[in-house]
């Protein structure tokens, strides 16, 4: 056994402390599996061939082999085995392969999800709650298809990104 946790280099007290290094190394094992966790993928079923110690994977649907019984749970592979972890409510692990964040809400993973009550940049909001519908231009002394067309698109776009109201 090493003196200290594959990902975030915790010591572990030494054998001679009279049997509390068990204990508190598998509390540190968990501080490393789930303080800041990261893992390789959120896509596999089974376990990898080859996992790496202290390598972590989100447990997909239709778990089998050693990790049946465990779909959506952390899998932290240590010592020759695997260790798993139920996710909790607002639960976020980063997911290596994807390069995105995964939040258990509501007992499903989100993957890929950003939520927020507005998007800034360098302190200036960009986006905010969504607005209300708009109707498209129609009418007017003066027709311009063009123009109108345009409006017609814009409008859409916006719709569809979620950004004003459906009509």
């Amino acid at each position: 056994m090493t003196d200290q946790t594959p990902r975030l280099q915790m010591p572990y007290i030494i054998a001679s402390q009279a049997q509390k290094e068990v204990s508190h190394n598998q509390a540190l094992n968990q501080l490393d599996a789930l303080v800041q966790p990261v893992v390789e993928t959120a896509d596999l079923s089974e376990p990898p061939l080859t996992p790496m110690a202290g390598g972590l994977w989100l447990v997909a649907s239709g778990a089998s082999g050693d990790w049946a019984g465990h779909e959506d749970h952390v899998a932290q592979y240590m010592g020759g085995g695997w260790l798993f972890y139920a996710p909790f409510e607002g639960m976020c692990v980063g997911v290596k392969d994807q390069n995105i964040t995964a939040r258990y809400v509501a007992g499903l993973w989100r993957k890929g999800q950003v939520t927020g009550l507005s998007f800034e940049i360098s302190g200036q909001q960009v986006v905010g709650p969504q607005q209300g519908a708009v109707s498209d231009p129609v009418g007017g002394a003066i027709i311009d298809t063009e123009a109108r067309l345009a409006l017609t698109e814009l409008l859409a776009a916006l719709r569809y990104h979620g950004l004003i109201a459906a009509l």
